[in-house]
């Protein structure tokens, strides 16, 4: 069945329970299991050899399908969906655009935005249920079935939390998904990689003594979790990156104000956590484990703990009746569309801008989980072109600074076939030749080399 008509006959995306309703119509991508699982360690270990193809050490691309985990252990009335945007294809049904063309989709949906909206509080599914951290009873470790994916963890982790906070001098709002880590009863540790936008408005309320309030949104549309993972220069500080998947729509996204804290969240959202950054507040991220280990990021490498980083103070959890929990495993192919696919997005605009109509197409490799490593399909139409190439691979340098390797190759070689771009190598490829270093760049804080 053509995939405009398998959508036809559902609904369209909005929220996660349409993405999942969507995938429920097509074959192979969707499972789920009434057997209950533990949080600490199983779940993620139950999900790497059904839903990551039986390894999540390689950021390769092992397509499995989503997994939705009905009984947690510990937990009521609450399941666990992870690896929504674990294949190209499925990204593709859920924006509804062929697999090699999302980039070009990302790109133009930067271009023409739609900002955000708010809506009365009373319209919020994200708050039919309200949790304050002033109960007696508040616990994050007892309402939010955050999973630990190895044993060497640091702690239970949030990892697909949809972090959404404003600059206290200009007003202008950021979303973007970060490590958290759940420390104590209200109290979650953030690493914040450099250069990040929620940084920079933390910095600004620390240097004036104030904490800074955040939502933290979890179990959305999936057109907002992939739209989250843009980052400068092509969404400059001050560009909300909601706008974007209110492109990818058609209309805007729809936020709510918070309970406690003076911020919005995402009004669909099926969790809401609600607190504040606080100033001058670190905290060790294995405080209560001490293995020296964060999570399994996505290189296919353990991250190490960080020694002092900010904390946030957690003021209330809201969701939806029932909700589902959002995770993912770091390496892993959802990381590297989530984050590879605004990437491919950034060097097409950057590239596009300088020489209209020479690079076709950019692949964020899996092998470099979606940040490291690109395949950029550049078109010489005469013998002046030649060398062009080179200047586009710099320019993507540019665009993504978190970038370690630009492979280029002619418009024949298939960017998606990793045999046919290893194929164009061996044969028109020699390395002392056609090999271009770029000594002393910082890349990715996480690279392990």
């Amino acid at each position: 069945m053509p995939k405009k008509e398998q959508q036809s006959a559902c609904p369209p995306v909005t929220d996660l329970r349409s993405a999942l309703a969507l995938l429920k119509t097509l074959p192979g991508e969707y499972v789920e299991t009434d057997t209950e699982v533990d949080p600490h360690a199983e779940l993620s270990g139950v999900y790497r050899y059904v839903g990551a193809g039986g390894t999540c050490q390689r950021p390769t691309r092992k397509n499995g399908p989503v997994m939705v985990f009905n009984r947690i252990k510990g937990f009521d009335d609450i399941s666990v969906a992870i690896g929504l945007n674990g294949s190209r294809k499925r990204v593709s049904h859920f924006l509804n655009c062929e697999p090699e063309k999302l980039g070009h989709l990302l790109k133009d949906s930067v271009q023409n935005p739609i900002a955000p909206v708010e809506i009365e509080g009373a319209s919020a599914v994200c708050q039919e249920v309200v949790h304050l951290a002033s109960d007696a009873d508040f616990d994050l470790r007892k309402l939010l079935p955050a999973p630990t994916n190895t044993e060497e963890d640091a702690g239970p982790y949030i990892t697909m939390g949809l972090c959404y906070a404003s600059d206290p001098e200009t007003g202008e709002s950021d979303i973007t998904i970060h490590r958290l880590c759940v420390q104590s009863s209200d109290e979650l540790s953030m690493w914040l990689t450099p250069g990040r936008h929620i940084d920079a408005f933390r910095m600004k309320a620390e240097a004036a003594g104030k904490p800074l309030p955040i939502s933290i949104s979890i179990g959305v549309d999936p057109a907002i979790e992939i739209a989250a993972c843009f980052e400068p220069p092509t969404t400059p500080l001050g560009f909300d990156e909601l706008s974007v998947a209110g492109a990818l729509r058609g209309r805007a996204v729809e936020m709510v104000k918070c309970k406690t804290i003076n911020e919005k969240a995402i009004a669909h959202a099926e969790i809401v956590i609600e607190g504040e950054l606080l100033p001058n507040v670190r905290v060790r991220e294995d405080q209560n484990t001490n293995t020296g280990k964060a999570m399994p990021e996505f290189p296919g490498y353990t991250g190490e703990a960080k020694e002092a980083i900010p904390v946030i103070k957690v003021k209330a959890v809201t969701h939806r009746q029932k909700p589902i929990w959002r995770t993912t495993v770091g390496p892993g192919e959802e990381h590297v569309n989530m984050a590879g696919i605004p990437t491919e997005a950034s060097i097409l605009d950057m590239v596009g801008r300088a020489m209209p109509g020479k690079l076709l197409n950019v692949f964020a490799h899996s092998a470099g989980g979606g940040k490291l490593l690109a395949v950029m399909q550049f078109k010489k139409s005469a013998p002046v072109d030649e060398g062009r190439q080179r200047q586009a691979a710099l320019l993507a340098f540019s665009a993504f600074p978190e970038l370690k390797h630009v492979i280029l190759v002619d418009e024949d070689v298939d960017i998606f076939d990793s045999d046919d771009v290893m194929w164009a190598m061996q044969t028109r490829y020699q390395g002392d030749v056609d090999t271009v270093f770029i000594p002393g760049v910082r890349c990715h804080p996480l690279d392990p080399s």
